[in-house]
């Protein structure tokens, strides 16, 4: 009875159906601020019943889940490290991918030891793309030291902050070089199995990954005595069934274990006891997609691009209000007027109201910042972030009372309710602002209660969602207080 009972309530945590197909209309922050394009169809996301935070099509905001335009994709940057495959139309077979160097790597990676291949990846200066900046390296560095059998690789692809649709892209158009960046990156630690975690808003992701799988294991790049050597290595496909709070790594290895997915305390952290207690190295696609390239250019080559602490390429994907939204592949280093200007072209209509860089859970940019250069420590000092690299841009037209509605209705809908200050501040912070925007009366903000919800925000939450909510709340109030002093008593 205890198990069932258990069961029910792990389903109960999850928006989205695992069968079934994906209907209605996207609610996430891209479309939030591109609503003016559409207004019936905005109207029409408001009044369904089911919440859709992000379709991974924020370059067609407002969007719905039959749109099926492909983004445009560029690249900018000196040598092409991400989208190399992608913006020449996609490398979906085996054979349209091993005519592009696919594979290559995998062959070259095999014939060194595990330990090179980890001095490699650490020499290379690789961070994670998937919102930390983490030393992917030392990530590695980790797992390998781990003597525990058995060991994991995790492909992480829940990419679910509004704005970014990288992973969905690579994900779609290359899906070989995630497994061969998780072949690497398992030789590489001393693992023998690994996972691609998919969320349920990519439908067309999982399904071809799935054939992709199933392509791998028939030409020989996985199973048994890979490439004829001692390795061994196969991969499982997990579907996501509608929560943000999956991306974040633990809790995204409670949801492969069938447990509720909230976020585990750490220490320990996951290379040294991740899925099912196992020491487990997780990384985001973009990050992976990155591996097959050092590993045949070498690390040097990477540390060529970009510039600071933020070395190699970096793909960033710009929302609709642009007059060039889609995805382009930048070197770190440039400033973010630069991306705003001549890459994204300025908006379609109107101006701009500032930027969030990284996903909802960010500092906003305003337009006096945009001299500051796009990295990871840069970015930090603004008290913005790099995260995934969605750049969702609005324009002046936007309210920010509206917008840090939406932010923590997104935060409230999405917290899995762990811990009391995301549980209970973000619900309180969403339901002030609906009372001010409905014009309750008695219904000014105390701003000093609304302060001491963010601290604690900052300061107690679990994860990095409700620090995220706290940031973005802080950046507000200190950028745009004018703009928000009608809501304050």
């Amino acid at each position: 009875m205890e198990s069932t009972v258990g069961s029910r309530q792990n389903e109960s945590f999850y928006h989205l159906a695992s069968d079934g197909n994906l209907a209605g209309n996207c609610r996430g922050l891209a479309c939030f601020v591109a609503q003016q394009q559409n207004p019936q169809s905005w109207r029409r996301t408001v009044s369904q019943g089911q919440r859709i935070y992000c379709l991974g099509k924020c370059y067609a905001a407002p969007s719905t889940c039959d749109l099926t335009d492909k983004p445009l994709v560029r690249v900018l940057s000196r040598r092409a490290v991400v989208l190399d495959q992608i913006v020449d139309g996609g490398a979906r077979t085996i054979a349209e991918y091993t005519d592009s160097a696919g594979y290559r790597a995998l062959a070259k990676a095999l014939a060194r030891k595990p330990e090179e291949l980890v001095d490699e990846i650490r020499s290379s200066g690789l961070r994670g793309r998937g919102g930390a900046g983490f030393p992917t390296g030392e990530k590695w560095r980790s797992v390998l030291g781990q003597q525990r059998k058995p060991k994991f690789v995790v492909a992480n692809g829940d990419e679910g902050d509004p704005g970014a649709y990288i992973d969905r892209i690579i994900m779609e158009e290359n899906p070989h070089v995630v497994v061969e960046a998780l072949l690497i990156a398992a030789y590489a630690v001393g693992a023998d199995k690994g996972y691609i975690y998919v969320r349920r808003e990519y439908p067309l992701a999982y399904a071809v990954l799935e054939k992709t799988i199933s392509d791998a294991r028939r030409g020989g790049y996985l199973g048994e005595s890979i490439f004829g050597t001692r390795f061994s290595f196969d991969i499982e496909l997990v579907l996501g069934r509608g929560s943000y709070i999956c991306g974040e790594e633990t809790a995204l290895l409670n949801s492969i274990e069938g447990k509720r997915p909230e976020p585990r305390l750490r220490p320990p952290y996951p290379g040294e006891c991740g899925l099912f207690g196992q020491p487990t190295l997780v990384q985001n696609i973009e990050t992976l997609a990155n591996i097959p390239w050092i590993v045949r250019n070498g690390a040097n080559a990477y540390r060529d691009l970009g510039f600071s602490n933020s070395q190699g390429t970096k793909v960033v994907s710009l929302n609709s209000l642009f007059r060039n939204p889609g995805l382009y592949e930048i070197e770190f280093g440039i400033p973010v007027r630069t991306i705003v200007e001549d890459i994204g072209g300025g908006l379609k209509i109107g101006k701009i109201g500032g930027l969030i860089i990284g996903g909802p859970l960010a500092g906003v940019v305003r337009p006096d910042c945009f001299e500051t250069m796009f990295g990871f420590e840069e970015l930090r000092e603004i008290g913005a972030s790099v995260g995934h690299g969605g750049i969702v841009a609005f324009d002046e037209q936007t309210s920010i009372s509206q917008l840090v509605h939406h932010i923590f209705a997104f935060g409230s809908f999405e917290s899995c309710g762990k811990c009391t200050p995301c549980r209970l501040g973000s619900s309180r912070i969403e339901g002030l602002f609906a009372s001010r925007l409905a014009g309750l009366p008695g219904s000014a903000i105390d701003q000093t209660e609304l302060r001491d919800i963010v601290s604690a925000l900052l300061e107690a939450s679990a994860c990095g969602l409700g620090i995220g909510l706290g940031e973005f709340a802080q950046s507000v109030l200190h950028f745009y207080a004018k703009d928000l002093a009608p809501c304050f008593t």
